[in-house]
């Protein structure tokens, strides 16, 4: 993640995400945001899967917005044509967040602009963009912000997907489908892939398991074998067989070998899940 701050500092300013696949197309579409005056922050992205890691990422601001039930950014600036998942594709995903960020296309492609506005874009710039005619889409987006309702307090609503939820795209016979965090029950390491097994099936992701089990712990996921990350809450049971010990996934579901150097932190984050549940 690329991330540029303007020489506004006005907290009141927007928070926004650019994302494009091409480099040079990404630092003109940065720039001419930069330079509207009520621009205060921007993110960047070089495609979808790393715009959508944002959402789950540590950063200090985006946290905050989310603590105060805003989105974790004012508005996505997204081109269209992107390899993987697809400018449409991602932006489905953050049109499904409660509270979600405005959506503003900037692409080459003038026949997806219903699509887009049917998907409650704000504006279509077609590239390539000009200063003002970006202005005038920001205008647009504070319009829009400024005739929205305050946001709710976190968990006074249905929240149907939740703003820090992470999505991973899992490409499937030049199809991408996108696979909500939360949907995870247990992941297995293949290698440099890793396998995620899901209430639907399981799905290989080229994402190595350190890396998952780093990014997923506050979510709630441990680590209890070299080979496996089990999502913590859907642990039943934790028992002695012949080779140590195991864990129990739902009912019987899924029984998953502990190895000695994890049996005393997954013991320690059981009785303290028992403690605040």
């Amino acid at each position: 993640m690329r991330i540029t701050v303007s020489a506004h500092d006005d907290t009141r300013r927007l928070v926004v995400l650019a994302v494009d696949d091409e480099l040079p197309g990404l630092d003109q579409l940065t720039h001419c945001l930069r330079s509207n005056p009520h621009v205060g922050r921007v993110f960047q992205a070089l495609d979808a899967s790393e715009a959508l890691r944002l959402l789950g990422s540590d950063d200090q601001e985006l946290a905050e917005r989310k603590a105060r039930g805003l989105p974790p950014v004012d508005a996505v600036f997204a081109d269209l044509d992107m390899p993987g998942l697809s400018g449409m594709e991602m932006s489905r995903v953050f049109a499904a967040l409660s509270p979600a960020p405005e959506l503003v296309f900037v692409t080459g492609h003038a026949e997806e602009a219903v699509n887009a506005f049917d998907l409650g874009a704000v504006d279509y710039v077609l590239k390539p963009a000009r200063q003002d005619r970006l202005d005038r889409a920001i205008s647009r987006v504070l319009d829009k912000l400024n005739s929205a309702p305050p946001p709710e307090a976190p968990g006074s609503g249905a929240d149907p997907v939740r703003p820090d939820e992470e999505v991973i795209p899992v490409e499937l016979a030049g199809t991408t489908k996108l696979i909500p965090r939360s949907s995870v029950r247990w992941v297995e390491a293949q290698g440099d892939y890793a396998r995620l097994f899901t209430t639907e099936g399981s799905h290989l992701v080229r994402i190595p398991l350190a890396q998952l089990e780093e990014r997923w712990e506050k979510a709630g996921f441990v680590r209890i074998h070299r080979s496996f990350l089990v999502a913590l809450g859907l642990i039943t049971e934790l028992r002695m067989g012949q080779g140590g010990y195991q864990v129990v996934i739902g009912d019987e579901e899924k029984v998953l070998p502990v190895s000695r150097r994890h049996t005393r932190e997954l013991k320690d984050r059981l009785v303290g899940s028992s403690r605040n549940g």
